[in-house]
């Protein structure tokens, strides 16, 4: 196995499920970075507890006779130990902005690779806007939580352990006291954050629902505009959000429990330690700068233990909203993927007691049969809900069958990876499905290495060329979102010349000249007869006349082959088919497919 392969398999093996094992992943991929960050945050904050014991040792000078003590030494040693400790913050935050965002780059990708191995049930499922919106808001949170840790946790931590050694030096009690007050009020407020954990999850899942109902009234603003929906759509938002802000508030006012909390204890901690050193210092058992040093390592305390406590409860809510999501996108693929390719030789297909049914629902197919020679061109015409859209699923794998086997040259689908079997496959929908890119960069997606020759001759063969080159950009026009500014004729021709430079043995056709003028419907009838030679070819069509010169028909029922026979055959015996026939023949309106 190569290396890109190795690095595909780990990519699409589960991610960790618990979100403190989620971000440790990716802080073992990059051991170096993360351990060097931490040297040094660890050493910028120990040289800014040193300099505290710097200033009681200038301080302690200073009390004494005035040319009697070395002034100069200690004033030195405070100045270094400055100048030290801003140093390793600035190549702490140098090293931390590469680090962090690196791994929260990975992190979103990751989830988007392993969100696209979910079949397309799981897609029917979830809104689209939210399982984006839930991406984008991973990699923020991990984010939030390595910066916290590194800037917002670790520097109270040093300065903890850094304030009890000089404590000894002055006091034992003092140092004890610090730690048994520290300990305690961690666990309160540590303790207090954990419990608050639902309401931030709540707030997460709820957020990222209104995300998701907000993209899927802009993605439909025409529909909206159609029925005059705009109020009512107004006032469905405006629920939803208020069900968010609801889940925020309470998220947010949990915080400020937590806050007030930890000002109390922490003032009270403050005010005792700094009245026990002045106590001390007037019965002359600690030195004036000892009384200095307390109380600057009292308030550092003071306002790092705020910050960690605020970091401890802030990343409790991140971790609320890493695991809302990780809940979501990382749950095990419904598919597995077998890195095993197809090695597909001619496209023989082979429908082996198939059966399928939807979650809930009746089956589709039960006990289903169906055999394509290689280079076959076959129809699929049936009424709606007949099964015909999930026959050309099944083919690509978008789902599993449930019982029984699909077959391509012998092989089981199941066992090939899904995309060496999609690479095989070359499919018009009835609707192109175009990205925000260019018309180039649309067609090409079909085969990425094609060169801009063979993509302006796809082009041709679609008979799209004329179109495109009356376009200001011509080939570099954006199409804008799902092809907005083309007509869906237009789009279609995209599509089918997408499928042109795919050039793959196997083609799917579904009501791939649906949204033609007949003029068009003709040019490209020609085109697809030259680009479905030496191919098998699947097609569901409404329009019946385009299956005319197919080598076969087969008629969907409830899930069942009614008729199967070539076209003229078929017309010949007077069944469903000619009756389809017929009634589009006498101009009926009425979709028979």
């Amino acid at each position: 196995m190569n290396a890109a392969a190795a690095a595909r398999l780990r990519r699409d093996r589960p991610l960790p499920r618990r979100p403190l094992a989620f971000l440790w992943h990716y802080v073992a991929q990059r051991p170096l970075q993360f351990g060097g960050l931490l040297a040094l945050i660890i050493g910028a904050a120990a040289c800014a507890v040193a300099v505290q014991y710097g200033m009681k040792l200038l301080v302690d000078a200073m009390a004494g006779q005035p040319g009697a003590v070395d002034v100069w030494t200690p004033l030195w040693l405070f100045l270094a130990l400055i100048v030290l400790e801003n140093v390793l913050w600035r190549l702490g935050g140098w090293l931390g902005c590469y680090t962090v965002v690196a791994s929260c780059v990975d992190i979103r990708v990751d989830l988007f690779r392993y969100l696209t191995g979910h079949p397309m049930r799981y897609f029917h499922e979830h809104f689209a806007g939210s399982l984006g919106n839930r991406i984008s808001a991973v990699g923020g949170s991990a984010g939030a939580i390595y910066g916290g840790l590194a800037w917002k946790i670790m520097p109270p931590i040093v300065d903890f352990i850094g304030a009890i050694v000089l404590l000894v030096l002055v006091d034992l009690r003092m140092a004890l006291a610090l730690v048994a007050f520290v300990l305690l009020v961690g666990l309160l407020i540590t303790g207090f954050g954990i419990r608050g954990r639902r309401k931030h999850q709540r707030f997460a899942a709820q957020s990222a629902r209104v995300g998701g109902e907000l993209v899927d009234a802009v993605s439909n603003v025409w529909t909206i505009k159609a029925f005059a929906a705009r109020d009512r759509e107004s006032e469905r938002l405006a629920r939803e959000i208020g069900f968010e802000a609801q889940a925020q508030r309470r998220s947010w006012m949990y915080l400020e429990k937590a806050r007030v909390m930890h000002d109390v204890c922490l003032a009270l901690m403050a005010g005792g330690m700094l009245i026990w050193a002045v106590l001390l210092w007037q019965r002359g058992t600690v030195t004036a700068g000892d009384v200095v040093l307390v109380s600057a390592l009292t308030f550092r305390i003071l306002h790092g233990s705020r910050d960690l406590a605020l970091a401890l409860v802030d990343a409790t809510q991140q971790l609320g909203a890493i695991a809302d999501t990780l809940e979501i996108i990382n749950q095990p693929h419904a598919l597995e993927d077998p890195h095993h390719p197809l090695e597909l030789e001619q496209g023989h297909i082979t429908f082996e007691q198939v059966g399928y049914a939807y979650a809930g629902r009746a089956a589709v197919f039960s006990g289903f049969d169906l055999d394509i020679p290689a280079g076959q061109k076959v129809g699929i015409v049936g009424a709606s809900g007949a099964g015909k859209s999930t026959l050309i699923g099944l083919v690509q794998r978008l789902d599993d069958v449930q019982q029984g086997r699909i077959l391509i040259d012998g092989q089981d689908i199941r066992a090939v990876s899904q995309d060496s079997l999609r690479d095989r496959i070359a499919v018009v929908p009835q609707e192109a499905a175009l990205f925000n890119r260019s018309i180039r960069e649309n067609i090409r997606y079909g085969r990425p290495q094609a060169s801009d020759a063979e993509v302006e001759q796809a082009a041709r063969h679609a008979f799209c060329h004329g179109f495109i080159s009356e376009l200001p950009q011509g080939y570099d026009t954006l199409v804008g979102e799902r092809g907005v500014s083309l007509s869906g004729g237009q789009r279609q021709r995209l599509g089918l010349a997408r499928a042109f430079l795919k050039d793959a043995p196997i083609l799917i056709l579904d009501e791939a000249t649906s949204a033609l003028d007949t003029e068009s419907e003709a040019q490209i009838q020609a085109a697809l007869t030259s680009l479905m030679e030496g191919r098998t070819v699947l097609a569901v069509a409404h329009r019946l006349s385009t299956l005319s010169t197919f080598d076969r028909i087969i008629v969907l029922q409830h899930g069942r082959i009614i008729e199967d026979g070539a076209p003229q055959e078929l017309r010949q015996r007077g069944g469903a088919f000619d009756a389809l026939w017929r009634t589009q023949a006498n101009g009926f309106t009425k979709d028979p497919v």
